[in-house]
């Protein structure tokens, strides 16, 4: 039993660690797709962020399945939003990078929020019957 439980963490463990660099990988996708077509791509990449937040959270089912992809998105947009010493940054000083931005970090805190866990030690069924 115990060789399942260690099999059974290892496995999340790696599941978070999948959800970060997607996290990032999808910081970065938006990043150029969010100013190339714009608004269509502003939405594009809200959209997949907010999915990939999503989707953590009912796939680990806790706040963590949101933690995961957001903390590889933050670090990722933080890299991507510091100017090189050559004077290049993949962010503009538009509207669209700052909504991009916003909206990320709103998504993850919605889905944080109304993520519809159960509560520990709450009954599986309504309450009702």
């Amino acid at each position: 039993m115990d060789d399942a439980r260690t099999g059974g963490r290892a496995a999340r463990i790696g599941l978070y660690g999948l959800f970060v660099v997607l996290g990032a990988l999808v910081a970065a996708a938006g990043a150029l797709v969010q100013a190339a077509w714009f608004p269509g791509g502003l939405l594009l990449s809200l959209a997949g962020v907010v999915g990939l937040f999503w989707t953590g959270t009912q796939l680990m089912g806790g706040r963590g399945g949101v933690a995961a992809p957001a903390a590889g998105w933050l670090i990722t947009v933080i890299l991507l939003t510091t100017s090189r010493p050559e004077g290049d940054f993949v962010f503009g000083a538009g509207i669209g990078s700052y909504v991009f931005l916003l909206g990320g970090m709103v998504g993850a805190v919605i889905c944080a929020t109304i993520g519809g866990f159960a509560q520990p030690g709450a009954p599986a069924g309504r309450l009702g019957k």
